[in-house]
């Protein structure tokens, strides 16, 4: 199976009955990226993790005064 990284474009080829391939042939939102752009980004989130500016916002709730 053809792939194609989504950030580079580089081209790449997936053995037809690896996990990955499946995923990708019946889930077709999810988009495939080549291990350099993912450890790459992995690298550079642990960087901004490191510098404490990184922050996760979780959603509000909407407290219920019924319960």
């Amino acid at each position: 199976m053809q792939v194609k990284c989504v950030i580079c474009d580089k081209v790449e080829s997936l053995q037809d009955d690896c996990l990955k391939a499946k995923r990708l042939r019946n889930r077709r939102i999810n988009m495939y990226m080549c291990q350099t752009c993912h450890d790459r980004i992995e690298e550079n989130t642990k960087k901004r993790h490191n510098t404490g500016n990184f922050h996760l916002y979780d959603p509000k709730k909407k407290q219920d005064n019924y319960i």
